[in-house]
């Protein structure tokens, strides 16, 4: 068994390696949010990849035992969840389910997507963590269900403060495959930045906002 601190590292060095994670300090990126971003990163590309599909869905499944022990249901947060979350539900034997962002605006209206039940435990699926909202919102719809979430599970943080109190706030436990920090230091092992540009992404991480201002005239 890899550790998880071994693992950390390979999960970043494989996003890398498929360009899932983008770094371009000199031209950055624009989030939906408009901050302006020296990485973008879309983790449904390690769909594309066996290898490493398998590789994150087998260690999803050690950190899901490890941490919340087997839960009833495995739920994925739509959509970046929903296609691993079926995965390790698989893996584990487990029913799965996927949450909306919102509730569907005809038939049903349904924001939870498969068969659960008031008192069944869940652990929810999740890719990418940015500020937590989008992701708290189906912590918060599962609850409203009556399920007892014993927490969440991401391939990739950022690691943002705001992120971190939001978690703490909703009593939301979150683990996750590899983060921010790790990702700039197998950056940097595998030559993909060099020093300017790893300052300029430690920057960014520390003042999101800011930096856009500085770096983008």
């Amino acid at each position: 068994m890899t550790s998880f601190d071994d693992a950390e590292l390979k999960v970043a060095e494989f996003l890398l390696q498929i360009k899932a994670v983008k770094l371009q300090p000199d031209k950055p990126f624009t989030w939906a949010s408009g901050i302006k971003s020296p990485i973008y990163c879309d983790n449904r590309k390690t769909l594309s990849y066996p290898k490493i599909r398998t590789y994150i869905r087998q260690h999803f499944v050690e950190i899901i035992n490890a941490a919340y022990g087997k839960p009833d249901v495995i739920a994925g947060v739509a959509t970046g969840g929903i296609a691993i979350g079926a995965l390790v539900a698989q893996e584990m034997g487990l029913p799965f389910v996927y949450v909306r962002s919102e509730a569907k605006k005809h038939g049903l209206t349904n924001m939870i997507e498969g068969e659960i039940e008031s008192g069944q435990t869940v652990v929810v699926v999740e890719d990418l963590i940015s500020t937590g909202g989008s992701s708290l919102k189906a912590v918060e719809a599962l609850r409203e269900k009556g399920c007892n979430v014993k927490g969440m599970v991401a391939i990739f943080t950022y690691g943002f403060d705001e992120a971190v109190q939001n978690f703490k706030k909703a009593k939301c436990r979150l683990e996750t495959l590899t983060n921010y920090s790790t990702l700039i230091n197998a950056a940097v092992k595998k030559e993909y930045i060099n020093e300017k540009d790893t300052k300029s992404l430690k920057e960014w991480r520390t003042n999101p906002s800011g930096w856009g201002q500085s770096v983008v005239k």
